[in-house]
């Protein structure tokens, strides 16, 4: 039987099932022989039939050791796991100092996950042979599981400690190494991840997945040139090897640092090339779906995402990329449904938990408070108060309360006003990316010992008719209330406006508003305002371009507000925002150019606003802010403007007032 034990331990199962069922054929009684056949059987894909085997000789042979192990261990070929512990749990009772039988056990509790009671039993089998190869190997895998429980339970001290354990059976585990630089990768410990990975690339072949994660981490680092040189590398060099696996990991990454530089036409190539080669396979529907969210085509990634499911429900990459594509596509409950579904299969996954809880965050009831204090050079002061509650019941319908008290006063003339403004709105998605917001209200103010009361309206309908673009229409209706003058003239606004944004993938966007307001005054105004412009840098995101506006009114009433027959705004302008740190953002804008009212002379500009804000709990957050301009207004030409103010932002519930998992798929 010597060629038989050979063509096991060698793992020719196929060849050793034929080998022992031509020795039982010779020798049927021989148990040796029947156990190796068994053996043979299951290890050649027929686990089932080899338990059943083993079933039948421990009937002939109740107490016998080698029959009843290889019974147990036909459970562990079958992935049987919860009937395989008891019977390795009686069996190392009986045999507590057998090594087959407590790597068994520890094998088995580990299959099962059960990772600190393995480790217990792993270390009880080298006890008993010190140097056993096979179950160091069973150690390595035991930490590499134990690790990766407790990073997905965002532990990463404790995991970090079980892969370096790993060095001390295999110094520079190949496996460790990679776990260790994605342990890096996930806490943004990027030096460490690019350290781990240079300590990978012992050969040309593992410089290839080095440079491979390398380029992850300068994206990870927000250095996404450098990773697409890097990148560029790796693909340049996984030429010389004939193997598919690591090709494809290397354009995967390619393609993937093309798009994060939005080079989207040279993406696109790219992928087209591969497809001819790689229809249909996940990688390559992936890169697809990720260039779709990138430029703005929600459907072409939720198509190519429900694709790779098709083929493998359990893709990661899949489930989490149709939860970002349905968000993308505002369907939200959908998207809640889909990061579920992911959750059931990746327990407790970070990235999948921050999409949900971002999703929480944009429907949970909360509460904004304003407060600011304004000056002009026409010496009026002004403080107001805004404080706004906003409660979703659902992620199509939610409702809005504020109210609003302003404060004002003249310091020459004395005259002061005040304002109470009480507001009701609701909010309702028609379809996805269609939404109708209505407010409706009421103006209370009060001019020195006079007072009225108006009603208030705003009615806007939001559209995204094609990708990259917003069209809005809207009607308001509201009461003057700038200063104590135009207060005291009870002046009403109907102002009925369209807004149109179109955005590229080339970078370069164009706004324009158009607005057109008739007044209970018997006067009309009819407003352009239209901006060309370009983004410069996405981290921090720098955007500059130019403006122009244009103003006229029907009638001049100049010795009561700034109203003239045509005015002109030319302005370039830029605008930056960004991160200090994880908690603390910034934004910062300033435009100058000329104005010119009707024939008159030429004069520059200078607007200017920025703003602190900071995430102070989980649930409150606050900025600072402050504006200066000396663009005409409703007041006067040479006019000059300053506000100061405060926000802040509270989250009144913990999650939703609605289930969120009840959402539809």
């Amino acid at each position: 039987m010597e060629k038989g034990f050979q063509l096991l331990e060698s793992g020719q199962f196929a060849d050793a099932e034929l080998f022992f069922e031509s020795y039982l054929g010779n020798d049927p009684k021989n148990k040796t022989a029947q156990i190796c056949y068994g053996r043979a059987v299951g290890l050649n894909g027929k686990p089932k039939k080899a338990t059943t085997l083993f079933a039948e000789l421990l009937k002939v042979y109740p107490n016998d050791f080698e029959i009843q192990i290889n019974y147990n261990e036909s459970f562990l070929w079958n992935k049987e796991y919860e009937t395989a512990k008891p019977l390795y749990a009686d069996l190392v009772t009986k045999y507590p100092k057998n090594f087959g039988a407590v790597l068994g056990y520890a094998n088995t509790l580990s299959n099962l996950m059960e990772y600190k009671e393995a480790l217990k039993w792993v270390q009880k089998a080298l006890e008993i042979q010190p140097e056993s190869k096979s179950a160091k190997v069973s150690r390595k895998y035991m930490r590499l599981g134990y690790a990766n429980q407790y990073v997905n339970q965002q532990l990463y001290g404790q995991g970090k400690q079980f892969l370096e354990e790993i060095f001390l059976d295999f110094p520079e585990d190949k496996d460790a190494l990679l776990n260790l630089a994605n342990l890096y990768l996930i806490t943004k410990e990027v030096d460490s991840a690019k350290t781990t990975y240079s300590r990978y690339a012992t050969s040309p072949k593992d410089s290839i997945t080095a440079l491979i994660g390398i380029s992850l981490a300068e994206h990870i680092d927000e250095k996404d040139k450098k990773a697409l040189e890097v990148a560029t590398i790796a693909k340049n060099q996984v030429i010389q090897f004939k193997n598919t696996e690591l090709t494809e990991r290397a354009y995967d990454r390619y393609v993937q640092a093309l798009i994060w530089n939005r080079k989207f036409k040279i993406a696109k190539q790219q992928i087209d090339s591969l497809e001819k080669t790689n229809s249909n396979r996940k990688w390559i529907l992936a890169l697809k779906a990720t260039l779709g969210l990138y430029t703005g085509d929600a459907k072409m990634s939720i198509k190519n995402y429900d694709a790779i499911l098709i083929q493998d429900r359990t893709s990661f990459d899949g489930n989490l990329g149709m939860a970002n594509a349905l968000f993308a596509a505002d369907q939200i409950d959908d998207a809640y449904t889909a990061a579920f579904e992911t959750l059931k299969i990746y327990k407790n996954q970070k990235d999948v938990l921050g999409f949900i809880e971002k999703l929480n965050t944009q429907h949970t009831p909360s509460i904004e408070e304003q407060v600011a204090y304004t000056f002009d050079n026409g010496n009026n002061v002004a403080f107001y108060t805004n404080t706004r509650t906003t409660i979703p019941f659902s992620t199509k319908f939610k409702t809005s309360f504020s109210y609003l008290y302003r404060t004002t006063e003249n310091t020459i003339t004395k005259n002061k006003a005040n304002s109470h403004v009480f507001l009701a709105g609701l909010e309702y998605k028609l379809f996805p990316k269609t939404n109708l917001k209505t407010v409706l209200g009421f103006n209370n103010s009060r001019f020195m010992m006079e007072a009225y009361t108006q009603p208030v309206l705003d009615v806007k309908l939001q559209m995204k008719p094609f990708k990259l673009q917003d069209l809005n229409f809207g009607y308001q209706r509201e009461v003057q209330n700038f200063n104590a003058d135009l207060i005291e003239r009870e002046i009403v606004m109907n102002h009925y406006s369209l807004d149109y944004n179109l955005g590229t993938n080339i970078n370069l966007g164009w706004y324009t508003q158009l607005m057109h307001t008739q007044q209970t005054d018997s006067n009309t105004r009819n407003l352009l305002f239209t901006s060309l412009y370009y983004n410069l840098l996405p981290k921090p995101a720098l955007k500059a371009g130019i403006n122009f506006q244009y103003i006229s009114f029907k009638e001049q009433l100049p010795t009561i507000y700034f109203s003239p027959e045509h005015y002109k705004v030319v302005e370039v302008f830029m605008d930056i925002r960004g991160n200090f740190t994880e908690k603390t953002n910034f934004i910062t804008s300033v435009a100058t150019g000329l104005q010119q009212v009707e024939q008159g002379p030429q004069t520059t500009i200078f607007r200017g606003e920025a703003s602190l804000q900071h995430q102070f709990l989980k649930r409150l957050s606050g900025s600072i802010y402050g504006k200066y301009s000396n663009i005409a207004s409703a007041t006067a030409a040479g006019f000059e403007f300053t506000e100061l103010g405060i926000k802040l932002r509270w989250l009144l519930t913990k999650k939703p007032l609605f289930d969120s998992k009840l959402g539809k798929k």
